[in-house]
């Protein structure tokens, strides 16, 4: 397979604007299932549809859950039709494959009271000097931010330095594939962007952590580290949180940032929101993704039932 792994790649990153980490994961599923055929002295080129079945029946002995299956079948599915795609093979032996059924499994989220909680944390911080002082000025913008737009993760961090624009009320986001959405942001969050702005200095690679920017070379992104990437990782901020939550008499198993997504887009519905505008705030290209908010919804209208019909009080 490994000759045909990599123009597959490369397909999916030119053609379809797939973001890095979805080319990583997508290599890593169809290695696996390359070493699988392996074992049974088959290739991508040949396998049969039972071959998959197979290897479904195979990745659900060893404990794999109905999701990681269903997302590995959907990798194989794409792999084969581009190998019919590309004439190098005459079928697509994915076509007979049923998903596996998949329970539906509510996102995690926190209560409107335990975000406070998180975020009233994170502005004590802000107090200290020095710094301390200026990590917490950015800890505290990080979660304003995620909490005020839901972004994911891996969209906050690779902000670019033009989101610092204090003047305007919205954040213009390059999501998944690319595709640029406009997100409006509250005014807790354009206050902590504001009050970050001027300790933004001190992450600069090259700035000196005392203070000032001497042979600091300016950085592209809204929140620059000295890692690799240039900018705060995803696993960096995750930490950070994880230690904010404990801090804030939390069980940090139950915070990271894409729970923060979660209770965004909840509390959002909870409190009136469309579907369909949680939806392009989220940047779901598909409102089925969006639907497993609907939970919310559905104990929205149950309280709205007790609390507002006529009959709902009668003894």
């Amino acid at each position: 397979m490994s000759r045909y792994l990599d123009p597959f790649l490369e397909m999916l990153a030119a053609e379809r604007g797939a973001a890095v980490n979805t080319i990583a994961a997508y290599r890593r599923d169809l290695s696996d299932y390359d070493r699988f055929l392996n074992g049974r002295g088959e290739r991508a080129e040949t396998a049969s549809a039972a071959s998959i079945s197979a290897y479904l029946t195979h990745l659900a002995a060893e404990g794999a859950s109905s999701a990681t299956a269903a997302r590995r079948l959907s990798a194989l599915r794409q792999f084969h039709h581009f190998l019919l795609a590309e004439g190098l093979r005459n079928d697509d032996p994915t076509l007979t494959i049923d998903a596996p059924r998949r329970g539906r499994t509510l996102p995690k989220i926190l209560s409107e009271a335990e975000v406070e909680r998180l975020i009233e944390t994170a502005r004590a911080g802000t107090t200290a000097g020095g710094h301390a002082g200026a990590e917490a000025l950015r800890l505290h913008c990080l979660l304003e931010l995620l909490y005020a737009t839901g972004l994911r993760v891996s969209e906050l961090v690779d902000l670019p330095r033009g989101a610092l624009r204090r003047e305007e009320p919205f954040l213009i986001v390059r999501g998944k594939g690319g595709k640029e959405r406009l997100v409006p942001l509250s005014e807790p969050a354009r206050a902590a962007l504001s009050a970050y702005a001027d300790a933004r200095a001190r992450f600069l690679p090259g700035g000196a952590k005392g203070g000032g920017t001497t042979g600091a070379k300016e950085s592209p992104y809204l929140f620059p580290s000295r890692s690799k990437e240039g900018h705060l990782t995803r696993q960096r901020f995750g930490t950070m949180l994880k230690a904010l939550a404990l801090e804030a008499g939390l069980d940090p198993k139950r915070v990271s940032p894409h729970v923060l997504r979660h209770a965004f887009a909840s509390h959002l519905l909870a409190n009136g929101a469309d579907l369909r505008a949680v939806q392009k705030l989220l940047g779901h290209a598909d409102i089925s993704t969006t639907q497993i908010y609907t939970h919310v919804l559905d104990e929205r209208l149950k309280r709205l039932v007790t609390e507002k019909h006529p009959l709902a009080t009668r003894d």
